[in-house]
């Protein structure tokens, strides 16, 4: 048994990394009023659920350290400065056209924001809104219009050299070591990965280049080859990816902020450029792995493979989307909607254990599942337990609900059912909102494989012969009961077999009521089709 003394905060592993941040803090001995979480929300291209789980994580290390008595705030940046490097798949050919040109200088092909960086940094905004993150938005583009920056750019472009060699040595590119870490915007073409920055003139606080050309995704995007001057005091370039995040990290003071694998190499570089060139401390890291689609690739804007924070929220509460990027961050995953409906049920049953109504013996163990369920729901759980049904109860019931009143037909039935007394909570409404958005755009849930003896694929076979014949709910269930006791099997066993082919749920309602709700014709298809592929 462990000792509840053992535990950091809520037991979770946000409260562990905001325990070691607060360590590594004091003996910094740096002082400040807050400590700042941060994640960058990438506007190149329309935002997936990984991109989302970088703002949530880090918002919930800022809940972490609350709860350890530390303030701390949350900034979500958009990087809009950044250039198109490729057009994603599905967006108009049209696109091509702004190669190399800042997302924030592009049109959006939607025509419902004011650029393209805007419409995808919106959905992004939009996914942390209807989760209720509490988030201080910061632009890339205002922020180097506005001279945020302009002392870090000043000392990164005035230690190039340095840089170059810092570059060098961690990443083996030379590229530094000849042009500046700075992207002037061209006057001329508007595009800023094209240009090559070539001299810092730092009584004029501007930067000379030429937009020669560059290749971006193996497609060569040209240059105007216009030479000029770029004034970084407004806004006129941006620093390269290699230095940018240091920049960032100092200005805002940073003291957090995750990264994925595939960054790793440019967090190394930025680390050391926040220390040798910035003279400041970079921030305690953390990092994570990728979110794969079904066939194991990791899920990007620009492969099309796309599985957006929109998607999820439509069969799924906020809730569950959150206990998805909390529920660990070790470990890649893969994630598709057909996973909504476990962890809608998975939310029951933590809030179960988190109302002392399943009891879990390790007192970790206890403390980390009711800690998950606090942070899934931002520290705002609800003060009594809710209504549990299963999500695919829900489902199946939608499935056969008249379409113009699915809801209150879905009450009904779980009236008749006894999931029901008195009126709906909102959360049971919104999980059944969710269900009938299922059932319309889905098959039926799939549960676990089921391995079938032989005694049982001949009981459900025989049960399928004889259910037409029955004639009302009492008589269902009794064949039921006597089919299993016929074949010698268990009937708890065989009731929960029946669950699961029928509604993908271990357990439901009155088998005979819901056959006969369901309809005898349906069943029998369902039964029918469920063992030409289990026996």
């Amino acid at each position: 048994m462990n000792s509840s003394s053992d535990i950091i905060g809520k037991g979770t592993w946000l409260d562990k990394i905001a325990y070691e941040l607060l360590d590594r803090e004091n003996k910094l001995k740096r002082k400040s009023d807050k400590i700042k979480t941060e994640s960058g929300l990438g506007a190149s291209g329309i935002p997936h659920v990984g991109s989302l789980a970088d703002c949530v994580r880090s918002y919930g290390i800022k809940l972490a350290l609350e709860i350890q008595g530390q303030p701390a705030e949350y900034i979500a940046f958009s990087d809009d400065m950044d250039g198109l490097r490729k057009v994603p798949t599905g967006f108009p050919e049209s696109l091509k056209q702004h190669l190399g040109r800042p997302v924030s200088s592009i049109p959006d092909p939607f025509d419902c924001h004011p650029s393209y960086g805007d419409h995808m940094s919106f959905m992004l905004r939009d996914a942390l809104d209807k989760c209720n993150i509490e988030y201080q938005f910061y632009s890339a583009k205002e922020s180097y219009q506005r001279g945020l920056f302009n002392s870090q750019i000043e000392k990164i472009l005035s230690n190039a050299s340095k840089v170059g060699d810092i570059i060098k040595e961690e990443l083996d590119q030379e590229k530094y070591t000849e042009i500046l870490p700075y992207f002037p915007i061209c006057t001329s073409c508007g595009k800023i990965y094209t240009t090559k920055a070539t001299k810092f003139l730092p009584q004029e606080k501007k930067i000379l280049y030429i937009c020669e050309g560059v290749i971006l995704r193996d497609q060569k995007v040209e240059g105007c080859l216009h030479k000029g001057e770029a004034d970084y005091t407004k806004g006129e370039g941006k620093l390269s990816w290699k230095v940018e995040f240091a920049a960032r990290w100092d200005a805002l003071k940073i003291g957090f902020e995750a990264y994925g694998k595939d960054i790793a190499d440019s967090v190394k570089v930025n680390d050391r450029i926040c220390e040798e060139i910035l003279d400041y401390p970079h921030p305690h890291h953390v990092r994570y792995e990728m979110f794969l689609d079904e066939r194991g690739k990791k899920i990007s804007k620009s492969l099309g493979n796309v599985f957006t924070p929109q998607v999820w929220l439509k069969y799924g509460t906020s809730q569950s989307l959150l206990l998805l990027m909390y529920k660990r961050i070790v470990g890649s995953r893969v994630v598709r909607p057909e996973d909504i409906p476990a962890y809608m049920d998975e939310l029951d049953t933590l809030e179960r254990i988190y109302f002392g109504k399943k009891k879990i013996n390790d007192k970790k163990e206890d403390s980390k599942l009711k800690g998950l369920y606090e942070y899934s729901w931002l520290l705002k759980q609800p003060n009594k337990i809710g209504i549990h049904v299963p999500y695919a109860l829900l489902a199946n019931i939608a499935s056969f609900a008249p379409e113009n009143n699915q809801q209150e037909y879905i009450l009904t039935r779980l009236r008749k059912y006894n999931y029901l007394k008195n009126s709906p909570t909102d959360e049971l409404i919104k999980k059944i909102e969710c269900a009938i958005n299922w059932s319309a755009d889905f098959a039926k849930i799939q549960s676990e494989p089921i391995e079938l003896s032989t005694t049982e694929c001949n009981a459900i076979k025989e049960l399928v012969e004889a259910i037409p014949n029955e004639k009302d709910e009492n008589s269902l269930q009794n064949l039921i009961f006597n089919t299993a006791k016929k074949h010698e099997i268990k009937p708890g066993r065989f009731f929960q077999i029946l669950y699961l082919l029928l509604i993908g749920s271990q357990s439901g309602p009155r088998l005979g009521t819901y056959i006969y709700d369901l309809g005898i014709e349906k069943t029998t298809q369902i039964l029918k089709k469920e063992i030409e592929s289990s026996c």
